[in-house]
Protein backbone atom coordinates (compact mmCIF):
# COMPACT_ATOMS: atom_id res chain seq x y z
CA UNK A 1 0.00 0.00 0.00
CA UNK A 2 1.46 2.97 -1.34
CA UNK A 3 0.41 6.19 1.12
CA UNK A 4 0.67 9.78 1.75
CA UNK A 5 0.06 11.36 4.70
CA UNK A 6 -1.06 14.61 5.07
CA UNK A 7 -0.01 16.76 8.55
CA UNK A 8 3.20 15.21 8.41
CA UNK A 9 4.61 17.22 11.28
CA UNK A 10 2.03 16.83 13.88
CA UNK A 11 1.74 14.50 16.41
CA UNK A 12 -0.39 12.02 14.83
CA UNK A 13 1.25 13.03 11.40
CA UNK A 14 4.69 11.68 13.06
CA UNK A 15 3.22 8.42 14.11
CA UNK A 16 1.87 7.87 10.75
CA UNK A 17 5.07 8.73 8.63
CA UNK A 18 6.45 6.54 11.72
CA UNK A 19 4.10 3.43 10.70
CA UNK A 20 4.52 4.10 6.94
CA UNK A 21 8.00 3.51 5.54
CA UNK A 22 8.10 4.72 2.25
CA UNK A 23 5.01 7.00 2.66
CA UNK A 24 4.63 10.50 1.05
CA UNK A 25 4.89 12.55 4.11
CA UNK A 26 3.83 16.19 3.32
CA UNK A 27 3.73 18.92 5.95
CA UNK A 28 1.38 22.51 5.42
CA UNK A 29 4.84 23.50 3.87
CA UNK A 30 4.26 21.06 1.23
CA UNK A 31 1.05 21.44 0.51
CA UNK A 32 -1.50 23.45 2.28
CA UNK A 33 -4.68 21.47 1.80
CA UNK A 34 -6.81 24.55 2.28
CA UNK A 35 -5.56 25.82 -1.43
CA UNK A 36 -7.56 23.56 -3.76
CA UNK A 37 -5.65 24.78 -6.87
CA UNK A 38 -2.67 23.37 -5.02
CA UNK A 39 -4.46 20.22 -4.30
CA UNK A 40 -5.60 19.84 -7.33
CA UNK A 41 -2.13 20.77 -9.02
CA UNK A 42 -0.23 17.91 -6.97
CA UNK A 43 0.50 14.79 -8.33
CA UNK A 44 -0.71 12.04 -6.45
CA UNK A 45 0.13 9.18 -8.99
CA UNK A 46 1.09 5.91 -7.68
CA UNK A 47 -0.65 6.55 -4.44
CA UNK A 48 -3.21 4.60 -3.09
CA UNK A 49 -3.94 6.15 0.03
CA UNK A 50 -4.47 9.44 1.35
CA UNK A 51 -4.23 9.93 4.86
CA UNK A 52 -5.72 13.23 6.40
CA UNK A 53 -3.90 14.10 9.75
CA UNK A 54 -4.10 17.72 8.51
CA UNK A 55 -6.29 20.24 10.76
CA UNK A 56 -6.88 23.26 12.10
CA UNK A 57 -6.83 22.38 16.12
CA UNK A 58 -6.92 25.17 18.04
CA UNK A 59 -10.36 25.01 19.56
CA UNK A 60 -10.54 28.26 21.52
CA UNK A 61 -8.95 30.19 18.36
CA UNK A 62 -11.30 28.87 16.40
CA UNK A 63 -13.72 30.90 17.73
CA UNK A 64 -12.01 33.93 16.46
CA UNK A 65 -10.51 32.43 13.78
CA UNK A 66 -13.60 30.86 12.06
CA UNK A 67 -12.43 31.06 8.71
CA UNK A 68 -8.82 29.46 9.27
CA UNK A 69 -11.33 26.60 10.72
CA UNK A 70 -13.38 25.90 7.58
CA UNK A 71 -10.51 26.24 5.30
CA UNK A 72 -8.38 23.84 7.24
CA UNK A 73 -11.17 21.24 8.20
CA UNK A 74 -14.12 21.39 5.61
CA UNK A 75 -12.53 22.80 2.56
CA UNK A 76 -9.56 21.09 2.78
CA UNK A 77 -10.90 17.44 2.92
CA UNK A 78 -13.21 18.83 0.17
CA UNK A 79 -10.24 19.01 -2.08
CA UNK A 80 -8.34 16.01 -0.71
CA UNK A 81 -11.61 14.10 -1.61
CA UNK A 82 -11.97 15.59 -5.10
CA UNK A 83 -8.23 14.14 -6.05
CA UNK A 84 -8.48 10.84 -4.02
CA UNK A 85 -11.51 10.54 -7.04
CA UNK A 86 -9.22 11.75 -9.63
CA UNK A 87 -6.49 9.38 -8.45
CA UNK A 88 -9.26 6.65 -7.68
CA UNK A 89 -7.58 6.99 -4.03
CA UNK A 90 -8.86 5.56 -0.68
CA UNK A 91 -9.18 8.46 2.02
CA UNK A 92 -8.89 7.87 5.25
CA UNK A 93 -9.91 11.24 6.95
CA UNK A 94 -9.29 11.69 11.11
CA UNK A 95 -12.22 13.53 12.42
CA UNK A 96 -13.17 14.44 16.24
CA UNK A 97 -15.79 14.01 19.23
CA UNK A 98 -16.37 17.31 19.02
CA UNK A 99 -18.97 17.05 16.53
CA UNK A 100 -21.28 16.00 19.19
CA UNK A 101 -22.20 17.99 21.72
CA UNK A 102 -21.45 16.00 24.40
CA UNK A 103 -24.83 15.37 26.35
CA UNK A 104 -25.52 11.59 25.45
CA UNK A 105 -25.45 9.63 28.32
CA UNK A 106 -23.32 6.65 27.14
CA UNK A 107 -20.94 5.83 24.47
CA UNK A 108 -21.48 7.75 21.45
CA UNK A 109 -22.21 5.44 18.19
CA UNK A 110 -21.27 6.74 14.30
CA UNK A 111 -24.69 6.93 13.46
CA UNK A 112 -25.61 9.58 16.20
CA UNK A 113 -26.73 12.88 14.76
CA UNK A 114 -23.65 15.42 14.87
CA UNK A 115 -24.26 18.71 17.19
CA UNK A 116 -20.69 20.56 17.77
CA UNK A 117 -21.17 23.22 20.37
CA UNK A 118 -18.95 25.69 18.46
CA UNK A 119 -16.70 26.33 15.18
CA UNK A 120 -14.11 23.68 15.69
CA UNK A 121 -16.82 21.11 15.91
CA UNK A 122 -18.92 22.44 13.04
CA UNK A 123 -16.18 22.95 10.40
CA UNK A 124 -14.88 19.39 11.39
CA UNK A 125 -18.43 17.53 10.57
CA UNK A 126 -18.48 19.76 7.54
CA UNK A 127 -15.21 18.18 6.52
CA UNK A 128 -17.01 14.88 6.79
CA UNK A 129 -19.86 15.29 5.05
CA UNK A 130 -17.55 16.19 2.24
CA UNK A 131 -15.41 13.55 1.95
CA UNK A 132 -19.14 10.97 2.00
CA UNK A 133 -20.18 12.80 -0.54
CA UNK A 134 -17.58 13.10 -3.16
CA UNK A 135 -15.84 9.75 -2.03
CA UNK A 136 -18.69 7.53 -1.01
CA UNK A 137 -17.48 4.02 -0.92
CA UNK A 138 -13.78 5.00 -1.35
CA UNK A 139 -13.36 6.62 2.55
CA UNK A 140 -12.37 6.18 5.63
CA UNK A 141 -13.36 8.91 8.25
CA UNK A 142 -12.08 7.87 11.72
CA UNK A 143 -13.38 10.01 14.95
CA UNK A 144 -10.96 10.21 17.90
CA UNK A 145 -10.72 11.71 20.97
CA UNK A 146 -8.09 13.43 23.25
CA UNK A 147 -5.48 12.25 20.68
CA UNK A 148 -1.38 12.42 23.00
CA UNK A 149 1.82 12.52 20.54
CA UNK A 150 5.50 13.63 20.75
CA UNK A 151 4.69 17.25 21.40
CA UNK A 152 3.07 20.03 23.08
CA UNK A 153 -0.49 18.51 24.32
CA UNK A 154 -2.38 17.87 27.93
CA UNK A 155 -0.26 15.21 29.29
CA UNK A 156 3.23 16.79 28.52
CA UNK A 157 1.52 19.87 30.29
CA UNK A 158 0.86 17.68 33.25
CA UNK A 159 4.27 16.03 33.00
CA UNK A 160 5.57 19.48 33.50
CA UNK A 161 3.77 20.64 36.03
CA UNK A 162 4.24 17.53 37.87
CA UNK A 163 7.94 18.10 37.23
CA UNK A 164 8.20 21.86 38.18
CA UNK A 165 6.17 21.41 41.61
CA UNK A 166 2.75 22.89 40.69
CA UNK A 167 -0.46 22.02 41.82
CA UNK A 168 -2.88 22.86 39.15
CA UNK A 169 -6.94 23.20 39.38
CA UNK A 170 -8.04 20.51 36.35
CA UNK A 171 -11.72 19.98 35.47
CA UNK A 172 -13.56 17.04 36.95
CA UNK A 173 -16.74 17.02 35.24
CA UNK A 174 -15.31 16.24 31.23
CA UNK A 175 -15.24 12.51 30.76
CA UNK A 176 -13.31 10.61 27.66
CA UNK A 177 -10.65 8.11 26.96
CA UNK A 178 -6.91 9.74 25.62
CA UNK A 179 -6.05 8.53 22.32
CA UNK A 180 -1.90 7.85 21.81
CA UNK A 181 -0.71 8.49 18.29
CA UNK A 182 1.02 5.61 17.61
CA UNK A 183 -1.64 3.26 18.39
CA UNK A 184 -4.22 5.54 16.62
CA UNK A 185 -1.64 5.52 13.57
CA UNK A 186 -1.90 1.92 13.59
CA UNK A 187 -5.73 1.32 13.72
CA UNK A 188 -6.00 3.72 10.97
CA UNK A 189 -3.54 1.15 8.79
CA UNK A 190 -5.59 -1.68 10.06
CA UNK A 191 -9.19 0.41 8.25
CA UNK A 192 -7.24 1.17 5.56
CA UNK A 193 -6.87 -2.31 4.40
CA UNK A 194 -9.39 -3.84 5.96
CA UNK A 195 -11.73 -3.16 2.37
CA UNK A 196 -14.01 -1.56 4.72
CA UNK A 197 -15.67 2.22 4.25
CA UNK A 198 -17.46 4.74 6.40
CA UNK A 199 -17.33 5.94 9.80
CA UNK A 200 -15.47 4.18 12.69
CA UNK A 201 -14.84 5.76 16.22
CA UNK A 202 -11.24 4.80 17.57
CA UNK A 203 -9.50 5.53 20.85
CA UNK A 204 -8.15 4.18 23.75
CA UNK A 205 -9.78 1.45 25.07
CA UNK A 206 -10.48 1.39 29.25
CA UNK A 207 -12.66 2.89 31.47
CA UNK A 208 -13.18 6.69 30.73
CA UNK A 209 -11.78 8.96 32.91
CA UNK A 210 -12.45 12.85 33.71
CA UNK A 211 -8.88 15.66 32.81
CA UNK A 212 -8.79 15.23 36.20
CA UNK A 213 -8.37 11.74 36.41
CA UNK A 214 -5.45 11.69 33.53
CA UNK A 215 -3.93 14.24 35.63
CA UNK A 216 -3.97 12.55 38.89
CA UNK A 217 -2.56 9.36 36.68
CA UNK A 218 0.62 11.49 35.11
CA UNK A 219 1.43 12.88 38.31
CA UNK A 220 1.49 9.20 39.96
CA UNK A 221 3.58 7.67 36.95
CA UNK A 222 5.63 11.44 37.48
CA UNK A 223 6.36 10.33 41.24
CA UNK A 224 4.43 13.06 42.47
CA UNK A 225 1.10 13.00 45.10
CA UNK A 226 -2.24 12.95 42.57
CA UNK A 227 -3.73 14.80 45.36
CA UNK A 228 -1.89 17.65 44.70
CA UNK A 229 -3.63 17.76 41.24
CA UNK A 230 -7.12 20.36 42.56
CA UNK A 231 -10.56 19.51 41.05
CA UNK A 232 -12.76 22.06 40.00
CA UNK A 233 -15.64 22.17 37.54
CA UNK A 234 -16.12 23.82 33.98
CA UNK A 235 -18.34 26.30 35.47
CA UNK A 236 -15.41 27.51 37.43
CA UNK A 237 -12.43 26.96 35.20
CA UNK A 238 -14.22 29.27 32.92
CA UNK A 239 -15.63 31.59 35.22
CA UNK A 240 -12.00 33.83 34.44
CA UNK A 241 -11.77 32.41 30.94
CA UNK A 242 -14.18 33.87 29.02
CA UNK A 243 -12.39 32.74 25.94
CA UNK A 244 -13.13 29.16 25.88
CA UNK A 245 -15.15 27.42 23.71
CA UNK A 246 -17.44 25.00 24.69
CA UNK A 247 -16.45 21.33 25.21
CA UNK A 248 -18.61 18.33 25.53
CA UNK A 249 -18.83 16.76 28.81
CA UNK A 250 -19.03 13.25 27.64
CA UNK A 251 -16.00 12.22 24.98
CA UNK A 252 -16.32 8.64 24.70
CA UNK A 253 -17.32 7.14 21.23
CA UNK A 254 -18.68 3.79 20.90
CA UNK A 255 -15.54 1.17 19.77
CA UNK A 256 -17.42 -2.30 18.84
CA UNK A 257 -18.23 -0.78 14.77
CA UNK A 258 -13.73 -0.30 14.60
CA UNK A 259 -13.32 -3.93 16.52
CA UNK A 260 -15.59 -5.54 14.40
CA UNK A 261 -12.74 -3.75 11.54
CA UNK A 262 -10.41 -5.90 13.09
CA UNK A 263 -8.83 -2.80 15.12
CA UNK A 264 -7.52 -4.02 18.99
CA UNK A 265 -6.80 -0.55 21.03
CA UNK A 266 -5.05 -1.20 24.25
CA UNK A 267 -6.04 0.22 26.90
CA UNK A 268 -5.26 4.14 27.46
CA UNK A 269 -3.50 3.68 30.57
CA UNK A 270 -0.89 1.14 29.11
CA UNK A 271 -0.74 3.87 26.26
CA UNK A 272 0.59 6.58 28.90
CA UNK A 273 2.86 4.15 30.62
CA UNK A 274 4.36 3.94 26.91
CA UNK A 275 4.18 7.65 26.57
CA UNK A 276 5.94 8.21 29.47
CA UNK A 277 8.20 5.17 29.80
CA UNK A 278 6.50 4.27 33.58
CA UNK A 279 4.78 1.28 32.00
CA UNK A 280 3.26 -0.79 35.18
Amino acid sequence: MRACVLGANGQLGRALVAALPGAVALDRAALDIGDADAVAAHDFTGVDVLVNAAAYTAVDRAETEPGAAWRANAAGPAHLAAAAREHGCLLVHVSTEYVFDGTAPGPVPEDAPPSPLGVYGASKAAGELAVRAALPERHVIVRTSWVVGDGGNFVATMARLARDGVSPAVVDDQVGRPTFAPDLAAALLVLAGSGRHGTFHVTGDGEPVSWHGLAREVFARCGRDPGDVRPVSTAEYAADRPHLARRPANSVLDLSRATRAGVTMPPWRDGLGAHLGTAR
